[in-house]
């Protein structure tokens, strides 16, 4: 989210909620009984999950918001679009009666830049809207696993804590068992009615937020469809008559009649992300989505053949120059690639979906020639391509488990107000703070100031979003393409074996896979070799690995498949 336009985009990944906050743009470069564990000599260790009919009996009844209509409906795990102007003054109101009741609720939240003072206007003003006293124990979010590490092993924990799901390593998802608060008395069923913008979240949303058979946390909730898109410089394009490509060769040709290093210009950036779509590898390293049931065996995402053969695409494209010479150093190396694609230094960029907007809305004035725009994904060899579907949420706040019954229905007061619609009193509040002190409007566009840019980021954003939705009034063309692609890509998308639920492995595997990542990129940039990652995945199935298969395995007999 750029600071100087009007914008919503949820998605709760690592990437796409970096990539939508002002002040972290530049650090980006998704009828079965319950089971407590699955036996073995993996039993009493932790994991499990809960869906099906248990499911049922603790998720909150859904219904619809009918506050506000979007533009551009969701379809295929889209999001749902806004691309008309807001009027300040008809603005809707989504929570008619305050459920707050004064009272003070400490929240500790991953926060990426310098956080304001606790009584800053944003938050006084935010404050009065809910009727609740929220004190914010913000966090820096590049070192928020270590702080949230120390705050669980203490008795010390916040009234909220809000947990994404990249910091889900190691033995979090079982404190999460042990530390917090079951919601599902105060929401199961017709019980969430009591906050219509928190019954308005999607049920799958809710699936997610079930940990050790218990309704515990608040989700944000995110588009299933395919996020990761291949931006392009469409104005370059059109101007040098580039066609966009359909299959891997065709991108490979590309490559070659862009690429001219004398002329300081590189056809790509690192395009793994995109390779993997390519070949239809399943969902990225998010868990429990790399596995699935193929002809009755049960795969992990690296021992497919798919795997590595995207993996060797990418490596191509590196190897022979036409990927910038930026994107070959090490991560802490990489810095911020944007300056170079607006100065056209490279023109095709994988990345979250939400960099489109950004992109396009942070070059508008000093470039207005300036056009990303995103391109189909296609199947390496032509045609239509294979997708998996992310997980329908990802970022969670959870109620300490000690909170009195006070505070955990202030601490859901605040979640209504914090899942309003787009369009809404209660949206603009949230993201825009208070017109004239934190914002004006512009040409129907609420544009922030000094003070809105220092004060309203990142933070009530982060307790529950509403449905997944992209608006940007600003820029109704990108919007609609945005929403439109989502689309377009949803229709290829299945849902793998376990998409939706919220697995604990076993403690003993927890780290299991830490290590695949790196070795992936070392292999992209030439410093490994195709036959290191075969050997990895035979270390990794004697260390565990095939356990863990048939501790899945054992899962999937026992619960049914989330997609079927």
């Amino acid at each position: 989210m750029t600071p100087n336009a009007a914008s919503a985009s949820s998605g709760p990944s690592r990437r796409s909620f970096l990539a939508s906050t002002a002040i972290a743009t530049a650090a980006v470069a998704g009828g079965m009984p319950l089971l407590a564990a699955c036996g073995g000599s993996d039993s009493g260790s932790g994991g499990g999950t809960t869906s099906g009919k248990n499911a049922k009996k603790i998720l909150p009844a859904y219904v619809a918001s009918n506050v506000v209509t979007p533009d551009i409906p969701s379809k295929n795990g889209s999001a749902m679009g806004f691309t008309s102007k807001l009027d300040v003054d008809t603005l809707k109101t989504s929570v008619t009666k305050k459920l707050g009741k004064g009272g003070k609720v400490t929240i500790m939240s991953p926060f990426w830049g310098s956080p304001p003072k606790g009584n800053c206007a944003y938050y006084t003003a935010a404050n009065a809207m809910i009727g609740v006293d929220v004190q914010w124990q913000n966090q820096d979010g590049n070192t928020y696993d270590q702080k949230l590490g120390a705050v669980l092993a203490s008795s010390d924990i916040p009234d909220v804590v809000v947990i994404p799901g990249w910091n889900m390593t190691g033995r979090i998802p079982s404190a999460i068992a042990g530390k917090f608060a079951d919601l599902g008395p105060y929401l199961t069923g017709d019980k969430v009615k009591e906050y219509p913008n928190l019954a308005a979240i999607p049920s799958e949303a809710w699936q997610r937020s079930i940990f050790g058979g218990k309704l515990r946390g608040l989700p944000m909730p995110t588009e299933t469809a395919a996020n990761i898109a291949p931006l392009y410089r469409r104005d370059i394009f059109d101007k040098e008559g580039y066609e966009v490509p359909k299959s891997n060769d065709d991108f490979m040709a590309l490559c070659k009649e862009i690429t001219n290093p004398r002329a300081k210009r590189w056809a790509c950036g690192d395009m793994k992300w995109t390779a993997f779509n390519n070949f239809g590898v399943f969902s990225g390293a998010e868990k429990p989505l790399g596995w699935n049931l193929v002809d009755g065996k049960l795969i992990y995402r690296i021992e497919t053949p798919e795997y590595l053969e995207a993996l060797e695409w990418a490596r191509k494209l590196m190897a022979a120059g036409y990927v910038h010479p930026q994107f070959k150093l090490g991560k802490s190396q990489i810095g911020d690639p944007a300056p170079l694609f607006a100065k056209g230094e490279f023109l095709i960029w994988n990345n979250n979906l939400v960099n489109w907007y950004g992109q396009q809305a942070s070059q508008a004035t000093q470039n207005p020639g300036f056009k990303v725009w995103g391109m189909d994904i296609w199947n390496h060899d032509g045609g239509n391509p294979t997708l998996w579907a992310a997980n329908p949420a990802g970022i969670f706040a959870f109620v300490n488990k000690k909170a009195s019954e006070s505070v955990i229905r202030d601490a859901l007061a605040v979640a209504n107000v914090t899942a309003a619609p787009y369009g809404t009193k209660e949206w603009m509040m949230t993201n825009y703070g208070v017109e004239g002190t934190h914002y004006t409007i512009k040409n129907g566009v609420p544009v922030k100031n000094d003070k809105g840019n220092n004060e309203v980021v990142n933070a009530y954003v982060m307790v529950a979003s509403p449905a997944p939705t992209i608006a940007h009034p600003d820029f109704p063309d990108v919007t609609r393409a945005m929403v439109e692609w989502e689309q377009r890509m949803g229709a290829f998308t299945r849902k793998s074996s376990f998409w939706g639920l919220q697995i604990a492995e076993p403690n003993r595997y927890t780290n299991l896979s830490d290590n695949f990542e790196q070795l992936e990129d070392d292999i992209v940039r030439g410093h490994k070799k195709i036959s290191d990652m075969q050997q990895a995945v035979s270390d990794w199935k004697k260390r565990g690995g095939d356990r863990l298969r048939d501790w899945y395995k054992k899962l999937l007999d026992e619960n049914g498949s989330a997609a079927s």
